[in-house]
């Protein structure tokens, strides 16, 4: 979140939303529509491009599941 230069997504009213980032949520719907493993595989891509090692790429990621949006 930190990364975020918005800092947070927004809600369909515009105010913020500080469960789910810019990158993710904006204006009440979600950007990214497929599952949990991709959504963690992009990020994970994403992160080891800024130069973040694949371990903490995958460290990093691995808690998604426990998310409000993913969970079932």
């Amino acid at each position: 979140m930190k990364k975020d230069t918005e800092g947070s997504g927004r809600n369909a009213d515009g105010t913020r939303n500080y469960l789910y980032c810019s990158y993710c949520y904006q204006y009440g719907s979600f950007l990214f529509n497929g599952t949990v493993e991709d959504m963690q595989e992009f990020c994970q891509v994403k992160m080891k491009e800024q130069g973040m090692p694949k371990f903490l790429a995958w460290l990093f990621t691995r808690n998604m599941k426990r998310l409000e949006r993913w969970k079932q």
